[in-house]
């Protein structure tokens, strides 16, 4: 797979899923990000939105498996992972799998579940695999979690601690869809749920190939040290108690990665890292009280951190992986093509 072949493939899938997912591109497309990413969503929208129908449509579209759980606060851990049975004809333990082995798993109204459940999906979400039993065994591959809380009726929640909460690659909302995109939405859906008559477009294969060449596509080092000062940025800002986690630096690498071969680049630019910050930042950082009071937003935060940190345009640069720029040229050129609004409008804020 090269460059071009990805931005095709990529715009193949955000196409497919955009037959039923109506007026949400943005979203459609940061949720391929995440997929290729390897990384999970958080959904903080109200009901009704569409959420379930984004996963039923990425999953149609790449030829995947699907599962759905809704928690509530008598849900157990061996519920989502699996648990081992007695199987009668041999009265010996059998493990069960649970719907976590799936390749996308919504797990909706998260914080409904207790800790102790919203702790069973830890492991599967950082290591994309299942201990149960002292046995540990892989998820299936490409594995994803998109995880919807609601924002309001927060009556009987468990708020997601903040360990889990840096699980998320994305925390996103897909708010009401506009005039025009509710009239399809309601036409599409009038009589059979319109996701269902999705076909898909390429196959899980496709999806790893895609994920194994996202992985590859460089960094200059001047972009590196730009993603870098970012997340640090945060870390010394005032209105901040807590800033983002060396684990968000590695989450905005591999999607600005993403992000650069969805545009048929095998470099990234700063203004893919600055296309996805939010979405990536929004829910890794914590406000001081003394903020809050004030009425700063993580937006704010946000928007003095890009202030703060000029990105490096126009500068010759070593590749991270000590290649030399070709013919001697700067590997940070011009800005980014701009594909359809691809930026964090999605973002949760």
């Amino acid at each position: 797979m090269d460059a071009q072949k990805f931005q095709k493939t990529f715009d193949r899938i955000a196409d497919n899923a955009n037959q039923a997912i109506h007026g949400k591109d943005d979203v459609v497309r940061l949720t391929l990000v995440a997929i290729c990413a390897g990384g999970h969503i958080l959904f903080e929208d109200v009901p009704g939105v569409g959420k379930s129908m984004l996963a039923v449509a990425m999953a149609r579209s790449i030829d995947a498996e699907t599962a759905r759980v809704q928690c509530t606060p008598d849900m157990l851990p061996g519920d989502i992972t699996g648990s081992s049975i007695i199987d009668t004809a041999t009265m010996n333990f059998v493990f069960k799998p649970g719907p976590v082995f799936t390749n996308i798993l919504l797990v909706d109204e998260i914080n409904r579940a207790t800790p102790k459940t919203q702790s069973a999906l830890l492991e599967s979400m950082g290591e994309k695999k299942v201990s149960v039993d002292g046995v540990s065994r892989p998820l299936p591959k490409p594995f994803l979690v998109l995880a919807p809380q609601n924002p309001v009726e927060l009556a009987g929640t468990f708020p997601l601690p903040e360990a889990q909460l840096d699980r998320f690659l994305f925390k996103l909302s897909i708010g009401y869809p506009d005039h025009e995109a509710e009239r399809k939405v309601i036409r599409g859906n009038a009589i059979n749920l319109e996701v269902e008559s999705l076909d898909s477009v390429v196959s899980t294969k496709d999806i790893l190939e895609m994920t194994q060449f996202a992985s590859e596509v460089k960094m200059t080092s001047a972009v590196e040290d730009y993603l870098i000062d970012l997340t640090s940025a945060t870390r010394s800002d005032p209105a901040c108690t807590m800033g983002a986690s060396p684990r968000a630096s590695i989450a905005l690498l591999k999607a600005s990665k993403v992000l650069a071969a969805a545009d048929g680049r095998d470099t990234v630019y700063a203004e893919d890292i600055k296309a996805i910050l939010l979405p990536v930042l929004s829910h890794r950082i914590m406000l001081s009280p003394d903020a809050v009071l004030r009425g700063e937003t993580v937006n704010d935060v946000m928007e003095r951190v890009t202030n703060k940190v000029r990105p490096p345009l126009g500068v010759k640069n070593q590749l991270v992986d000590a290649s030399a720029p070709r013919n001697g040229q700067s590997t940070e050129p011009t800005a980014p093509r701009t594909r359809r609004g691809r930026t964090g409008a999605g973002a949760s804020q």
